[in-house]
């Protein structure tokens, strides 16, 4: 699982894992969309094996285990983290240097 979840990161400059029917889940979307990114958003309840990757992802110490963003390949967290990183100014030039957004 490890490498599908590799694989899977990879895919874009922005991923969430996320849950269709998660409030905070569709905060974070929200604002990454309202940056201008176009993140691959994998919805757990939705895809076949979500189950597993959400288990995947709670052994890397993801908790809650969604939403979870990745920016660049690199593991950011959930909504505290990247209401974190936007509060302090950081999460555009983080947008910016992974190729997310171009603004």
């Amino acid at each position: 699982m490890a490498d599908r979840l590799a694989k899977m990161v990879s895919e874009k400059p922005v991923v969430i894992f996320s849950k269709s029917n998660s409030y905070m889940s569709h905060t974070v979307k929200a604002l990454l969309y309202d940056f201008g990114a176009n993140p691959m958003v994998h919805e757990l309840d939705e895809i076949p094996r979500g189950k597993e990757i959400e288990q995947a992802l709670a052994k890397m110490g993801c908790n809650p285990t969604v939403p979870v963003v990745f920016i660049g390949g690199e593991f950011v967290g959930g909504t505290n983290e990247v209401m974190s990183l936007h509060l302090n100014r950081s999460l555009v030039p983080k947008l910016k240097s992974a190729g997310a957004i171009w603004v």
